[in-house]
């Protein structure tokens, strides 16, 4: 073998591993859903064990479905706290709201504790509703490190094996099924009013 095919060799055999990796992990990115499409079907279980299913909540009311990063993010617990003092602005409205969260139940209800949140907040396993609302993302490797730094391990956080999070959005899921209003900002420190939403129920 010659020294060139030896390169040629050493460097697929190099490439091999992290090619694999790759295709286990697929750098996900997140995007919003567009206003007047379809909003995907959805089925979780609550806090308290309760099955929550978007086609029976539409049945009742427009839903209002936030997505959090957990219960060890300020802004995500400063803006579910607001949320329930202002929850009549959107249940005067005949709203129902729905919060999904990747993690585990254990820190939902240390963020029921936090926030005294009466609404139903699930827990998104395999990170199934984050995906179907484009809202999951892959944390890049230096940001999960420094949230490590703080004593935050996103994959002990949400049982997972991929450091993936929500983008904190919201949407509003009309009877007919569609979404009516879209709040989607990739920076997390920014959140939408909870007088907002109710103008656009």
């Amino acid at each position: 073998m010659t020294n060139s095919q030896l390169t040629v060799s050493l460097l697929l055999f190099l490439a091999l591993p992290l090619a694999s990796r790759a295709q286990q992990t697929p750098v996900r990115t997140a995007a919003p859903l567009a206003v007047g499409s379809v909003a995907p079907p959805f089925k979780g279980k609550d806090a308290a064990g309760k099955t929550i299913e978007l086609k029976q909540l539409l049945k009742k009311g427009p839903v209002v479905l936030y997505f959090y990063r957990g219960q060890w993010c300020p802004y995500c617990n400063k803006q579910l706290s607001q949320l329930q003092d202002s929850l009549q602005l959107l249940t005067a409205k005949g709203a129902q709201v729905v919060v999904v969260t990747p993690e585990i139940q254990e820190n939902i209800g240390k963020t029921v504790e936090k926030t005294k949140a009466a609404f139903p907040i699930v827990q998104d396993q395999g990170f199934v509703i984050m995906k179907a609302y484009n809202t999951a993302f892959t944390v890049d490797p230096a940001t999960a490190l420094k949230y490590k730094g703080f004593g935050v391990d996103l994959q002990k956080a949400n049982a997972s094996s991929d450091d993936v999070l929500p983008v904190p959005a919201t949407y509003v899921i009309g009877r007919d099924g569609r979404i009516k209003f879209t709040y989607f900002n990739p920076d997390y420190k920014q959140r939408v009013s909870v007088r907002r939403i109710a103008a656009a129920l």
